[in-house]
């Protein structure tokens, strides 16, 4: 018996290693991403509306009434 790894081995190994430098490259790029919008977080707003961001939920409340966009 040989030590030398087979060829399926060897693609494995080369797969697994591939997969881990792009999960280290993503988590990289992830870091800088959250760094950089927490560098960017706006201060809150006075006079605003309360609860959820509008825009994003889709309407606006004012005195009880909502108002769609």
């Amino acid at each position: 018996m040989s030590d030398q790894a087979t060829p399926d081995q060897t693609t494995d190994d080369q797969v697994a290693a591939r997969i881990a430098e792009a999960g280290a490259r993503a988590k990289a790029e992830a870091d800088a991403r959250r760094e950089k919008e927490a560098k960017s977080q706006l201060p809150p707003e006075h006079g605003g509306p309360k609860g959820p961001e509008p825009t994003r939920f889709g309407d606006w409340e004012r005195k009880g009434i909502a108002v769609d966009f």
